[in-house]
């Protein structure tokens, strides 16, 4: 039987640039700016515009903290901006240690407790996420200025296995104007890579944040994308329970959806009447 997890991606490329070429009508808009971090998800997005609009007209933005290594995908025309983040992000730690502080109140300048950035009351982990959400938060500042300079859109780059696992920033990499890829699995995304041409050693590395040194998306997961998006697409696609998912030989069904879970909060802000 054949996995429902699998596209026929000639079908889903014409889909995609359908709703582009869609929504630049609908805006009035035909300039585009993306994040380009050379990972998988970005690559698709930006092979996917260059079917729908001309390459002069795609602003490719690098926003490292680290550098990484030159990419290596077709960029033939397109406007490539390398904004690296590290000076803002650095300047802003400093700023948040040296001068933020918690006071009683108005009328007292008592102190309660200065908030430095790498706080002791939180875990290392918590205080790495929190330098993770400093850069995307960066990085959709940059995305949306150039757009508002060069009277254009930003393209997300966000896919289904990420939002429902909650592995993003509210109002970071989260934020964009529209998404092409978002209602397709990692797996998926994977698959349309491959028809789209993009090269084996983009497809081939690891799939990661750039947050630190060694960092990787399964290695903070403590799953792989491949069984995540099986037990996602179960529960969530075809409504089976957790426990009949586990029947099914999913050893980490109940940490996947765990997370889900725990991470749904972030589908729902900001919480309103």
């Amino acid at each position: 039987m054949k996995s429902p997890l699998i596209i026929d991606p000639k079908q889903e490329a014409k889909k995609i640039t359908d709703f582009l070429k869609k929504t630049f009508s609908e805006q009035k808009m035909n300039k585009v700016v993306l994040g380009l971090s050379g990972g998988i998800d970005s690559t698709v997005a930006l092979y996917l515009l260059k079917k729908v609009l001309p390459p002069q007209n795609i602003f490719a933005v690098q926003m490292d903290y680290k550098p990484r290594k030159e990419l290596i995908i077709d960029l033939k025309g397109i406007n490539i901006i390398n904004f690296p983040i590290k000076k803002f992000v650095d300047s802003f730690k400093d700023e948040v240690s040296k001068n933020f502080s918690l006071s009683r109140g108005p009328r007292s300048g008592e102190t309660l407790a200065a908030i430095k950035f790498s706080s002791p009351s939180l875990s290392e982990a918590d205080n790495k996420t929190r330098l993770g959400n400093i850069m995307a938060r960066t990085r959709m500042i940059i995305l949306f200025d150039l757009a508002k300079q060069i009277g254009g859109l930003v393209c997300g780059t966000e896919n289904k296995s990420e939002k429902l696992l909650g592995y993003f920033t509210r109002f970071g990499d989260a934020a964009s104007d529209f998404e092409p890829i978002s209602h397709l699995y990692k797996t998926q995304v994977y698959q349309l890579a491959k028809y789209l041409g993009i090269p084996k050693e983009t497809i081939n590395q690891p799939p990661s944040a750039g947050l630190w040194d060694g960092q990787t998306d399964e290695n903070d997961f403590g799953f792989s994308y491949l069984e995540a998006d099986q037990v996602l697409h179960l529960y969530y696609d075809e409504k089976i329970s957790l426990e009949e998912i586990k029947k099914q030989g999913f050893k980490n069904a109940e940490r996947i959806i765990t997370r889900s879970l725990n991470n749904q909060f972030k589908q729902k802000t900001p919480y309103h009447i």
